[in-house]
This record gives structure tokens, C-alpha cells and sequence, in this order.
């Protein structure tokens, strides 16, 4: 395992202390790993939100790594409940006339009930991500286990867990081959003949609506050496489970013998065992589940027939080091740094622990490639993990913050291609979205509401106080844009102009004039899920839900909205502008951003979430919807003043450091934006503390979710390197824990990519890839030698520290 000097220097001062190294069976120090990419503990998982995920961005699986019975439970990103539907509603253009009479009046109850009638999809929540099978293995050695330590090595992609019965070690392996298409389990023992097991491949059932539900499974042998689950995604919301799957497990085994009884496989006196995993369902997309899953589990065996475990292994190894090992992040080691992971994260409350945010960060870089790979699902709220056939929320894409976070840091952390799921899922929800802009609001263009699934429904859904989020598709369609600043990808941004003037299309169809006859917004409109007190909102009964309500959510012009669009619009006018595109909607985007509801600032000195000067009903709530301009976005950042930023401060002081466990990650990057690194650490202290599970995910209040993970990711990132100013900003929210580090594969906007170190909070070293030959501009002082290839590139100052220098693609940069 190669060690970074950061690394080497935490062994030597653990040497130093006169610590013992880890000891078999006790909790301790493992000075043998980096902490900057490992993750360890000496006990096996108690419930599921502890288990190690693995995944190759289709299939997934949670190892609990228990000794006596494990558990492995496994995932396919297709499995749904439901099948192709549709939610448009033709005709409910017809009321939204008199639906934007009555927010203007005031009357927004009664919008909201009219809405609710006339505009809401049908069915009015949409389907589900289920869970596909469970592998249970269990193991025939008794006695009580001792050397206990289950393991997942970042650098690798490898679970694994030890332990000894008896005077035997027995190890165990699980990972995903994207290659091979499998999950793969290894087991060996240290004694030739001491591996006795009985398997089972378990399908699952919705245990909550088994009465009457439609999901049934079937499990059978498969020869001598194979097991196999086969069935059908369950009927839901009056959608026909269309989805049909198979999954099956085959066995090779070395010195020992291996049969099928039933449907258990038994495995007696084997030196080691491989079983692979391999699964398939019968979706082709969105619209189409005519393929056979039974004859797509053959072709992929067939692939598997005759590769040994070592080739495998090494096949996925390297296809997996190919992404992670583009960059990577270390921070100081301590001594705490080598504790287990569950110890580490309660110590660092007050005994400062650098290299843990280098795990977090790293661990979310692990999280998108097992979850987001090209031709795969996107990563949805539990990215591919999900063990319950009624999952929180459903395990779909909310996008009025979650599924966007899930994807803040993949250009950043030099992923880019990982990315391409989501903006197919754009072009996809598109489709429906274009239906939906025409029969629910008299458009052109498309639009999608805070929620999709599987099959890709675009109508406003749950209900009106959530439904009327009009700018879900516009703000994926800032991703497209970030896409570009950071891979300059002209090809990229001229094939998914369309995408985004479908978008603006819809709004210059839809933007109202506001009463005061100066602003265009968005009405019906919506904070998401922030209840105002304001307009006479009051507790009321809610038809579309059946349950009594807080108040309503429908208003006109939204901060969100005019943040969203306002840098959907600039980024049109700008794309255009570098693609020579010329159009005559150019004027008409650019006239209509002019009249966007500029940033407000309310009575209280704090940044207004609604057009009105209206507070929130809730104290601390969990969106910062009003926050977006200043990350992701920039719509505040370009329009800022001294008394914006202020005011800026003053909402998150007023909603404190707390929250679930995304909140706290924007939270984050909203202070890294502010430049106040120590104001991020110390929330990201408290998320490690109250909102992240054992094995780092995120916690959304109980439930497991991936938008904490990879959004944490995203901020550490931001404290460290930031380039939405037009140049680089090394450092610009270090917090004081952090005095010295390594950063190494970052990728800024301009097609960047950066390694740098630091010690004492400044740069000590700096080396810039060029990936597209854009001139750089970067914040390191007027007095700095930029060479290339041993020779002095003439540099320009800027003005306020900032250089510009010329680069050629691929042209490596060292700046001293």
C-alpha cells in the first residue's frame, strides 16, 4: 500500500508514543493502514445502516460481516416497483389562469385547493426502489471468534472481514466488478479443508403490504453449484409491476465439494470458495421492459466461465484504481487517526482528528463510482443501496436539493464521466416534462417538478405546497452548464444546448408579471417544503394529502426560482455566446432575466426566502432554498454587496449548525463560500457526530442517504479550492485544524486539474494540468514563477494577488 509523506510522518509519531500496536481481539490502534482511505471496525454490523457498501454502479451490496450467519444484501439499480406510466394530466392549463389570480389576491388556499384538483399528477406519488435479494451464508466452524475486523479499503474497493475459530483464520472478500459485471465473494481459511457452509439466496417480499402484494419471488437450485431467485416488481398505486428479474449465484470451489440441496447450496472441506453474484431485470428504459433477464444472466455468466478469483480481482481493482486514483486527499494523521472508524468519529468531537475529513472526503469519491457509472442508473437518494421494499421517501430522485448534491462534486473530484447518468436522466424526464409543460400550463418547452423515478413522470407530485416547484429540470440544467466549466467540452455544451433553451423556453412562457408591474415570477411558485408565515397562512386540511397541514407552501416568485433561473438565463447567454450560437430567443432570455426578482433583504436584516417579506414558520429549517445563489449557484455571489452578505450570515446564524445530515453539508459549502473554515468544521464535526452512520453514509433524521455523503465531500472540497470567481482560490476556508495537507487531482473550473500541498495553512508546492488549454488564472501572489518543461512562462498580474498565464492542453504547470 503506498503511503504519502503526511502518512509516514503520523506512523513515525505513533511509533514514537510508545503505543502498542494493534492487539488480536481489542479494540486498538492499526498502524498498518492509511487513514486517509480506510475504514475499519472490530465488530461485525448490528442492523443494516452499518454494513459496508459495495458497488459497480448497477449492482450493489451491504456486507455485515457477521461470523456465525452473514448477510449480504444485494441490489440492482432497475428493480422499481410499478412499470412504464405516465402522469400528465391533460387540460390542467385551463385553471392556471385562475390560479395565479388567486396568489396575486392573496387567496392561497384557495390557489392551493384549485391547484390541487386541476394540476396535480395522477397517480400523485410515483413508485418505488426496492430491494432485490439477501445471500446468507452460514458458516458451519462454531466456537467463539477471536482477531475480530471487518474492513473496507478505499484504495481497492475491497470489503473484507477476518476473524479465527479455533486456531483458524478465515477471511473473507466482497466486491463489485464493473468489468465482469458481478459481486464477488472469496473465502478462504488458514487451514487446508476447514471451509464448511451452507448458502441460500433469499428474494424479499413487502412484509408491510404482503397481504395484498403482487411482489412475488421464486427461489430454486441451479445444477449442483448454483442458486437462483427469480420473480416480479410489485403492482403500486394502480401501475402494473411490469419489472421481471433473476438472480443468480454459482460457486466454484478449491479441495472441497459442492452441492445443491433444495434451495441451499452446501459447501463442505473446501480450501476456498468463490461465489459470484450476477442479476438482471428486464428494463430496457423508461418506456421500454421487453428484454430477458433470464437470457441476460446467462450471457453474464458465460463472460464469468473460466476466470479464476485472482483475475477477477484484478480486473476490478483496476478498473476501480482507474477513477479513484485520479485524485485523493490526505490531512495530518494522529494518533486517533489508526482507532476504528466508529471510535474515531466519536473522539474527534474533542481531540482533533485532520485525516477524517480526508475520509469522508474520499469516501465520497467511493460512493459515486459505486453508484453512478456510465450506462447506469443516477445515483438516487440511497445512491443503489436500499434493503427495504418501502423505503424512506421511496429512494427516488428529489430534486429540490438531494439528487443535484449527489452530484455538487463529481467534476471537482476529477469524476466527470460518472456524471453521465444524471444527464441522461435529464434528457429522459424531458420527454414527459415536454407533455406536462403543455397540458398542466399552456407551454412550450419542458418542465419537471421535485421528483422522478425509474420511468421518468415529470408532473407535480405529493401535493401543492411540494408540487408547485416549478425549476427542478432548470436547476439539473445548471449541472450541464458546470460540466462544461470544468471539462470546457464545447461538443458536450452544443449537444445539450437544446436540453436548456427546452427549459428557458418554458419559463419565458410561464413567468408572470408580478402585480408591482416591475418583476417577472414564477406563480403558482414554492420554498421548498418551508411553510411561510405569511399571506394568512394557517393550519388547514389538505384534500390532496388527507392530512392537516402546517398551512400552504404555493406563492409567486420564490428566491429559489429567481436564483435558479437567473443563473439558468446567464449560463444560456454565455453558452451562446462561446458556441457563436445566434437565435432570437438571445434577447428575449436576456430582457427577461433583467426583470427577475433581484436578492431581498427583509425587515429583520435577513435574505427574504419569498418575494414577500414573510419569515419561516419552522425556526431551523432544513432547506436553505434561498442560500442557492451562493452555492451551488452564484446568482447571489455576482449581485453582492456588503448588506447581502450580512444578510446572508444572518440566515444561517438565525437556523443554526444543526439539521439532518444534507442540511449539514450545504451548510458546509454555504460557510466555505464565506470563507470561514473554521464555521465548516465544526459543523462537519457535528454531522460525523448526530447525522452520519458507522460506515460514514449520511443520515436524512433516521434514514440512511447519500446526498450527506457526497454533499460533504463536495463542501470539504470547496473549503480547500474554490473557482466560481473567475480564478482559483487555494485555501480560502482552511480551517485551523487543518494547518498542513495534500491535495492531489482536484479539477476547477477552466479544465484544471491541480495538486498542491500545504503546511501552516500556506501552499508549499503547486502543479496545474491544463486539460484544455484555457488561459489560468489563479490567486497566489504577484512575486510567483510559473514554469513549463524547465522553462519560464510569462505571467500577468491581475491585480489582488491574482496571475494570469497562458497554457497549452495537456501542458503540466509548476507555479512556485
Amino acid at each position: 500500500m503506498k503511503l504519502s509523506l503526511l502518512v509516514c510522518i503520523g506512523l513515525l509519531a505513533a511509533a514514537a508514543s510508545g503505543q502498542p500496536s494493534t492487539q488480536a481481539g481489542a479494540p486498538a490502534r492499526n498502524k498498518t493502514i492509511n487513514p486517509s482511505t480506510y475504514l475499519w471496525y472490530a465488530s461485525p454490523a448490528t442492523k443494516w445502516d452499518e454494513a459496508l457498501p459495495v458497488g459497480n454502479g448497477r449492482l450493489g451490496a451491504m456486507v455485515f460481516g457477521t461470523v456465525v450467519e452473514e448477510r449480504i444484501q444485494l441490489n440492482e439499480d432497475t428493480y422499481w416497483s410499478g412499470g412504464p406510466y405516465s402522469t400528465v394530466v391533460p387540460g390542467g392549463h385551463k385553471f392556471l389562469a385562475e390560479i395565479q389570480r388567486l396568489v396575486f389576491a392573496d387567496k392561497n388556499f384557495e390557489a392551493h385547493d384549485l391547484f390541487g384538483r386541476q394540476l396535480m399528477g395522477y397517480p400523485v406519488e410515483q413508485q418505488k426502489y426496492q430491494s432485490f435479494a439477501n445471500l446468507h451464508l452460514f458458516m458451519a466452524h462454531g466456537g467463539q471468534a477471536a482477531d475480530y475486523r471487518r474492513a473496507l479499503d478505499l484504495e481497492t474497493g475491497i470489503s473484507s472481514v477476518t476473524y479465527t475459530v479455533d486456531g483458524v483464520q478465515y477471511t473473507r472478500e466482497v466486491f463489485a466488478s464493473a468489468p465482469d459485471q458481478a459481486i464477488v465473494v472469496r473465502l478462504t481459511a488458514s487451514r487446508p479443508g476447514a471451509l464448511n457452509l451452507t448458502a441460500n439466496l433469499r428474494g424479499v417480499r413487502n412484509q408491510t403490504h404482503s397481504n395484498y402484494g403482487t411482489d412475488y419471488f421464486q427461489m430454486d437450485p441451479v445444477g449442483s453449484d448454483g442458486l437462483a431467485v427469480t420473480g416480479k416488481s410489485a403492482d403500486y398505486l394502480g401501475i402494473a409491476g411490469k419489472l421481471r428479474y433473476e438472480g443468480r449465484i454459482r460457486a466454484s470451489v478449491e479441495g472441497g465439494t459442492v452441492k445443491t440441496r433444495g434451495v441451499e447450496m452446501a459447501i463442505e472441506n473446501a480450501d476456498a470458495v468463490t461465489l459470484v453474484f450476477v442479476a438482471a431485470t428486464n428494463f430496457v428504459n423508461y418506456k421500454d421492459v421487453s428484454a430477458d433477464p433470464h437470457q441476460r444472466v446467462e450471457d453474464a455468466l458465460r463472460k464469468l466461465a473460466g476466470k479464476s478469483y485472482e483475475a477477477l480481482r484484478t480486473a476490478a481493482v483496476s478498473d476501480y484504481k482507474r477513477l479513484f486514483d485520479r485524485a485523493i486527499l490526505e490531512l495530518p494523521a494522529t494518533e486517533n487517526s489508526y482507532l476504528s472508524t466508529t471510535e474515531r468519529k466519536e473522539k474527534t468531537q474533542t481531540e482533533p482528528d485532520p485525516s477524517l475529513g480526508a475520509l469522508v472526503y474520499n469516501f465520497g469519491r467511493y460512493v459515486l463510482i459505486s453508484s453512478s457509472r456510465p450506462g447506469t442508473q443516477p445515483a438516487n437518494l440511497q445512491g443503489i443501496w436500499n434493503d427495504d421494499m418501502n423505503p424512506w421517501w421511496d429512494s427516488k430522485y428529489t430534486t429540490n436539493i438531494n439528487t443535484e448534491m449527489n452530484y455538487w462534486a463529481a467534476d471537482s473530484a476529477n469524476l466527470s464521466e460518472l456524471t453521465e447518468p444524471l444527464f441522461q436522466l435529464i434528457r429522459e424526464v424531458s420527454d414527459q416534462g415536454a407533455q406536462v409543460a403543455k397540458e398542466h400550463y399552456g407551454a412550450r418547452g419542458w418542465v419537471f417538478h421535485q421528483n422522478t423515478d425509474l420511468w421518468r413522470v415529470a408532473a407535480p407530485m405529493d401535493g401543492p405546497s411540494w408540487g408547485t416547484f416549478t425549476v427542478g429540470g432548470a436547476w439539473l440544467c445548471t449541472h450541464l452548464w458546470e460540466h462544461y466549466q470544468h471539462t470546457r467540452d464545447k461538443e458536450f455544451l452544443r449537444k445539450n444546448l437544446p436540453l436548456m433553451e427546452g427549459s428557458i423556453q418554458f419559463f419565458l412562457d410561464f413567468l408572470v408579471k408580478h402585480p408591482n408591474g416591475k418583476w417577472l415570477v414564477t406563480n403558482p411558485s414554492t420554498s421548498p417544503e418551508n411553510f411561510p408565515n405569511g399571506g394568512g397562512n394557517k393550519p388547514f386540511f389538505d384534500q390532496v394529502t388527507g392530512a392537516i397541514l402546517q398551512g400552504t407552501q404555493i406563492c409567486a416568485g420564490s428566491s429559489i426560482d429567481m436564483q435558479i433561473l437567473y443563473d439558468l438565463f446567464g449560463y444560456y447567454l454565455q453558452a451562446a455566446k462561446e458556441l457563436g450560437v445566434s437565435s432570437p430567443m438571445v434577447p428575449k432570455v436576456a430582457e427577461a432575466r433583467a426583470q427577475l426578482v433581484p436578492p431581498q433583504i427583509g425587515s429583520s436584516g435577513a435574505l427574504q426566502e419569498w418575494a414577500d417579506d414573510w419569515t419561516s414558520l419552522e425556526k431551523n429549517h432544513r432547506h436553505f432554498s434561498h442560500l442557492y445563489g451562493l452555492y451551488p449557484g452564484r446568482a447571489l455571489w455576482d449581485q453582492q454587496t456588503p448588506d447581502l452578505i450580512e444578510s446572508i450570515k444572518k440566515v444561517l446564524e438565525e437556523r443554526g449548525d444543526g439539521g439532518v445530515g444534507w442540511s449539514r453539508s450545504w451548510k458546509m459549502a454555504l460557510w466555505a463560500r464565506l470563507g470561514d473554515g473554521n464555521r465548516a468544521n465544526k459543523i462537519f464535526k457535528g454531522y460525523l457526530k448526530e447525522q452520519s452512520c458507522a460506515q460514514l453514509f449520511a443520515l436524512c433524521g433516521r434514514a440512511m442517504q447519500v446526498d450527506g455523503t457526497l454533499g460533504a465531500t463536495a463542501a470539504i472540497s470547496e473549503m480547500l479550492v474554490q473557482s466560481h470567481e473567475g480564478f482559483i482560490r487555494l485555501l480560502p476556508a482552511l480551517p485551523d485544524e487543518w494547518k498542513s495537507g495534500e491535495f492531489k487531482g482536484v479539477v476547477t473550473r477552466g479544465g484544471f486539474e491541480l495538486d498542491f500541498a500545504w503546511a501552516e495553512g500556506k501552499i508549499t508546492g503547486l502543479e496545474i494540468l491544463s486539460k484544455a488549454g484555457e488561459t489560468c488564472r489563479i490567486r497566489v501572489g504577484s512575486s510567483a514563477v510559473v514554469s513549463h518543461q524547465g522553462k519560464t512562462v510569462p505571467t500577468r498580474d491581475a491585480g489582488d494577488g491574482v496571475v494570469e498565464f497562458p497554457t497549452v492542453k495537456g501542458g503540466r504547470y509548476t507555479v512556485r
